[in-house]
């Protein structure tokens, strides 16, 4: 095996242990050239950093991401922080000549991408590589869609709907950074239309070319602030000090317009009752359609004609846990079905991979496409603001 590959981490909350988890388990199932070692871990809170840096196996912590630049012993940044908090420290870690992968959406803002995405071009020129998580390209049914697509079975893509519906954000939410405008740049657009954009774009092989119309709400305006809790019998004043503005979207839809010809609809959504997880998508084409819902990630179902037409026509459902289909002979025997974090496990080792000069089993996305997913996710803001519709090549 050639040089270990030396990872640091910035942040130690939900993605911060999705992370620290495919760096520990990617060697273990993969065959990697370069083993990740996970050196450092950055976070604000020393009270909880030492025992996570215990638990997930990091060797060193420390509450001043500022000194990974100059740390030699590193290769990889990984950025898990909320989303106003990327730019800086993947700029700087780019100028130190580290590879960097970032979260998603790329930034809080259009500006701060374009600023990111043009300091990985400059490194680029140096050997240095950026990745952005998007995880769900790595799931083993999505990666067999985009082999399908690649291989015409569909045909000329005419339509595309795509949804990502959760629940978890009513009003007894607290305000977390999540929930601000100035610390994520938006709500559930942001968060959950992210994911959907990458997927269509990576999918379908096409841009996103204008927004025809587009929609938003703010359903929950005011949210208990973290870790305080309204007494029993307080006065309104007193409660209402407790409480903190909302100010993002709780729901964002859009329609869009492919540069095949086809359209496109978005749905994001955190107050969506009895939906959980609900992330879906379905590619209509001339000559077959397919769909998928992360709920039953293993599973891909496709519409083609059948040999004798309509007389046995229908949608086959596709159960991708045979060892031919993307990564799954890396897991477990046939059969044995995988979960959300092996897409992390996935994709960590595919950035090992390309690190080594392997070619990954589906394009891994760099800050370059994070800058253009984040160009949609602008226009769509914009649309809604304006009310009308937004040209793509406005949007810069």
């Amino acid at each position: 095996m050639a040089q270990p590959l030396r990872v640091a981490l910035i942040g130690q909350q939900f993605m911060g242990r999705a992370h620290s988890n495919a760096w520990g388990q990617a060697a273990r199932f993969f065959e990697l050239r370069r083993a990740p070692v996970l050196e450092t871990v950055a976070a604000r809170d020393p009270r909880a950093l030492a025992a996570f840096a215990r638990r997930w196996g990091w060797a060193r912590w420390t509450t001043d991401w500022r000194t990974l630049a100059a740390d030699e012993r590193l290769d990889l940044v990984d950025i898990a922080t909320p989303n106003h908090l990327h730019a800086a420290p993947a700029i700087a870690m780019l100028r130190a000549g580290k590879h960097v992968a970032c979260e998603k959406p790329l930034a809080a803002t259009l500006a701060e991408a374009r600023t990111m995405r043009d300091a990985a071009a400059r490194a680029a020129r140096r050997g240095v590589r950026s990745f952005v998580w998007f995880n769900y390209r790595r799931c083993p049914a999505v990666a067999l869609a985009w082999q399908l697509v690649q291989q015409r079975r569909l045909g000329t893509i005419r339509q595309v709907r795509a949804r990502y519906l959760q629940s978890w954000g009513g009003p007894t939410t607290p305000l977390t950074w999540r929930f601000q405008k100035a610390l994520a740049g938006s709500g559930a657009h942001g968060d959950l239309n992210a994911h959907l954009v990458d997927l269509v774009r990576f999918l379908t092989g096409q841009e996103i070319e204008e927004i025809h119309g587009a929609a938003a709400r703010t359903f929950v305006t005011e949210r208990p602030l973290p870790g305080r809790r309204g007494l029993r019998g307080a006065s309104s004043g007193r409660a209402r000090a407790r409480r903190g503005r909302s100010d993002v979207d709780d729901c964002l839809l859009f329609v869009a317009g492919l540069s095949g010809g086809g359209l496109a609809s978005f749905e994001a959504s955190r107050v969506a009752t009895g939906h959980h997880n609900d992330h879906g998508l379905e590619l209509n084409g001339e000559r077959g359609s397919l769909r998928f819902d992360f709920e039953d990630m293993n599973a891909l179902w496709l519409h083609e004609p059948a040999p004798d037409g309509r007389r046995s026509e229908g949608w086959r459902r596709i159960l991708v846990t045979a060892a031919e289909h993307p990564w799954l002979g890396r897991w477990w025997p046939e059969g044995h079905v995988l979960g959300y974090e092996h897409t992390f496990v996935n994709m960590a080792a595919d950035i090992v991979g390309a690190l080594s000069g392997r070619k990954p089993v589906v394009p891994l996305p760099d800050f370059a496409a994070g800058y253009e997913t984040q160009r949609v996710l602008e226009a769509a803001l914009r649309s809604v603001k304006a009310r009308r519709a937004v040209k793509l090549g406005t949007v810069r």
